[in-house]
């Protein structure tokens, strides 16, 4: 199945090469393009992600982003940073459309090869090119993710969508303090291709023990607190912008 998705929509920049893993993605990621020996989230990171995935912490943010981008069967989806695959799989599941994912994270490419094998997972760095032919996409996801803008509007049809996912300030706030709202500089930043056509923000909390505390502390960056000592109830919370291409 990789193959034939190659052959009818992936590109290969000229000088790159490609590899297929057992576990059939797609690694594109050139030795170049690389600022550390394992780019992007580590094991641990992509391990502690699911396992919070797995206790059905972030289904209300899955159900948010569902009914805003609001995929059929006939669309064709590619999620920029897609991580461990957890939102593109689990919605393509729901939906039935053609999947495709792409993360600079080789573990986290390969744990969503691995869960979602119906989906199309790419190793590459989506901040610098993604590795498709022009207009292939109706909807473009960006859910915690990379922000491209030329590159996202070369990749998506003149009809298309995209859904760009933020941390809102409140996200993990118990964790890492209150965070930045970025709302105002993300609409800037995709003015020039994209129209604003809707933006909404989604929050749930769970309460954690000290296991999914630790889980949540692996899973983000520049946690507050490295060392949990009790179970407590933690806020999840995103920022949904909705775009149309210009």
């Amino acid at each position: 199945m990789a193959l034939r998705r190659v052959e009818r929509r992936v590109l290969c920049p000229r000088g790159h090469s490609f590899d297929i893993a057992r576990s059939e993605y797609i690694n594109l990621l050139q030795p170049q393009e690389r600022r550390s020996k394992q780019p992007g989230d580590t094991v641990a990171a992509v391990r502690a992600r699911r396992q919070l995935h797995d206790l059905g912490v972030t289904e209300p943010l899955l159900d948010a982003i569902s009914e805003v981008m609001a995929a059929g069967p006939s669309d064709i989806v590619l999620d920029a940073g897609c991580g461990d695959g957890f939102y593109l799989g689990s919605l393509a599941g729901q939906a039935g459309f053609d999947a495709h994912g792409v993360d600079i994270s080789t573990a986290a490419i390969d744990a969503a090869a691995r869960r979602y094998p119906e989906c199309e997972w790419i190793v590459a760095n989506a901040d610098r090119f993604l590795p498709y032919a022009d207009r292939s996409f109706s909807i473009v996801l960006s859910i915690t993710g990379r922000m491209n803008p030329g590159e996202f509007r070369r990749v998506l049809r003149n009809d298309g969508k995209l859904l760009v996912g933020l941390p809102a300030p409140e996200d993990l706030i118990e964790l890492r303090g209150a965070g930045r709202d970025r709302v105002v500089r993300t609409i800037e930043t995709f003015a020039r291709d994209f129209t604003l056509v809707d933006r909404r923000r989604v929050a749930t909390a769970a309460d954690l023990d000290a296991t999914g505390v630790h889980d949540a502390l692996l899973s983000i960056y520049r946690p507050m607190r490295a060392h949990p000592a009790e179970a407590m109830r933690v806020t999840f919370s995103l920022d949904l912008l909705l775009f149309r291409a210009a």
